[in-house]
C-alpha cells in the first residue's frame, strides 16, 4: 500500500489544556499532494558548509551543492553538513536524492514551522525542534525551527536564517578538540547539537524571570492598562514555550524509550541528560506561568483598592461641602426680616456675613478632624505617595 512507505513519526500529545490553544504550526493545504514543499521557486539555494573530523583533524568547508558531500560519506570521519536558509525546491531534491531523504520527511524539515518530533526513516532519526531567542528591539518571543537529521555517518542540520545561531558553542569545541566529542561519533554530535539547542532555553527564562519581578513592583506601585497588556502578552509567550517545551520533552522521550542502532547505549545516556533538562525548563515554565496568573489577580485587586481610595476621598470631600452647602443654602433664602422678625433675622446683624463664614469653618475643621481621627487620611496620604512614586518611576 502507498502509506506503508511513509516514515515513522512520533507526535508528542499536549495535555488537554493545550487542545484549544491557538495553532502557530504548519499545516498542509488540503489541495496539496502529500510531501509538496512550500517554496518560494524562485529563491535562492541555501548555504551550505561541511565539517569534517576524527579525533585528530578537523576541517571546514563551503560547498555549492549537495553532490559535493558524496566522498565524504564514505569515509570513516564524522561529517556535519549545515544548511542555512530553506533555498527553493530544486536544491532541496538534490539534498534528498544525495542523503536519501523521504519526501514526507523533507516536508516536515521545510515546511516551517513544525511541532517538535521525532522521526525514524529508513537508516535515519530525524529531530525536529525550535530555538528560541528574546527579539533585543521588539523583546518579543522568537522561535526557529532546526532540523537534525542523523545518519550511520553523517549529520546534516537545516536553519531557517544565519542571524542567530545557538551552534556556535559546538563547532568552537570541534575546531579547539575540547571535550570528548571529536573522540566520539556522529550520535554524540546529535546528543550535543540538541543540548545545546536546550541550553539556550535558559537564558530565554531567566529573561522572563525579570520581566515578572517589574512587573509584580508595576502592579503594586502603580498599575494601568499597559500593565494588563504586559501580563497577557507574557502569559501568551510563555504559553508558547510550554507548548514547544512540552512536545520536545515527550519527543526525548519517545528517542530514549524506543532506541535506535544508529545511536549507541553509551550515548543514549546522554540524551537522558537532555531530558532531564526539559523537566527543569518544564517546571520553570509552570512556575513563571502560576506566578503570571496571580499577577493579573493582583492587578485586578490593585485597581480595585486604588478606586476605593479614590471613592472615599471624594466621599470625604461632598462630607466635608455637604453641610457648608446646608449653611450656604438656608442663608441664601433671602426671606425680608421686615415682614416678621422670624423671617432670618441674621440678615440684619452687622457681623451676619463673618459669623456665617467662621461657622462654616468651624463645621469644616470639626469634620476633618473626625475623618482624621478615623485614621481616613493616613490611608489616603500612602496612596498618594504610592501614585507619586509610580510616576516619578
Amino acid at each position: 500500500m502507498a502509506h506503508s512507505l511513509k516514515p515513522e513519526s512520533y507526535t508528542p500529545e499536549l495535555p488537554p489544556e493545550e487542545e484549544e490553544s491557538h495553532v502557530e504550526y504548519y499545516y498542509d493545504d488540503p489541495e496539496d499532494l502529500p510531501g509538496t514543499l512550500d517554496l518560494e521557486p524562485d529563491a535562492l539555494p541555501p548555504e551550505m558548509s561541511l565539517i569534517d573530523y576524527t579525533e585528530n583533524t578537523a576541517t571546514r568547508i563551503q560547498i555549492s551543492n549537495p553532490q559535493a558531500c558524496i566522498p565524504y560519506l564514505k569515509s570513516d570521519s564524522v561529517s556535519w553538513i549545515n544548511v542555512i536558509g530553506l533555498g527553493n525546491k530544486t536544491s532541496w531534491e538534490q539534498m534528498a536524492k544525495v542523503f536519501q531523504i523521504h519526501p514526507l520527511t523533507l516536508g516536515d524539515v521545510v515546511n516551517v514551522p513544525q511541532r517538535p518530533k521525532i522521526i525514524h526513516d529508513k537508516n535515519q532519526i530525524i529531530i525536529i525542534t525550535l530555538m528560541v531567542r528574546i527579539s533585543s528591539d521588539l523583546e518579543e518571543l522568537e522561535k526557529e525551527q532546526v532540523s537534525i537529521i542523523l545518519g550511520e555517518k553523517h549529520l546534516i542540520t537545516v536553519q531557517e536564517n544565519p542571524e542567530h545561531d545557538c551552534l556556535k558553542p559546538v563547532r568552537k569545541r570541534i575546531k579547539n578538540n575540547q571535550g570528548i566529542i571529536r573522540k566520539q561519533k556522529v550520535d554524540y554530535l546529535a546528543y550535543s547539537l540538541l543540548d545545546t539547542i536546550i541550553d539556550g532555553f535558559f537564558p530565554v527564562l531567566e529573561e522572563y524571570g525579570e520581566r515578572i519581578e517589574l512587573l509584580e513592583d508595576e502592579v503594586v506601585i502603580n498599575p494601568n492598562h499597559q500593565t494588563m497588556q504586559k501580563i497577557y502578552q507574557l502569559r501568551r509567550e510563555l504559553l508558547t514555550l510550554r507548548r514547544t517545551i512540552w512536545s520536545l520533552r515527550d519527543a526525548i522521550n519517545i528517542l530514549i524509550r524506543d532506541g535506535s542502532n544508529l545511536i549507541n547505549p553509551n550515548v543514549l545516556v546522554y540524551f537522558r541528560d537532555c531530558y532531564e533538562h526539559t523537566i527543569q525548563l518544564r517546571d520553570i515554565v509552570e512556575s513563571y506561568r502560576d506566578l503570571a496568573s496571580d499577577l493579573m489577580n493582583i492587578y485586578l485587586s490593585s485597581v480595585s483598592n486604588k478606586m476605593n481610595e479614590v471613592m472615599k476621598l471624594l466621599t470625604v470631600i461632598s462630607s466635608i461641602f455637604i453641610p457648608l452647602t446646608f449653611i450656604a443654602g438656608v442663608y441664601g433664602m433671602n426671606f425680608n426680616p421686615e415682614k416678621s422678625p422670624l423671617n432670618m433675622p441674621e440678615l440684619d446683624w452687622y457681623y451676619g456675613y463673618p459669623l456665617c463664614l467662621f461657622i462654616m469653618f468651624l463645621t469644616a475643621v470639626c469634620l476633618i478632624y473626625f475623618f482624621w481621627q478615623k485614621g481616613w487620611f493616613n490611608n489616603l496620604s500612602t496612596t498618594l505617595k504610592k501614585d507619586d512614586r509610580g510616576k516619578n518611576t
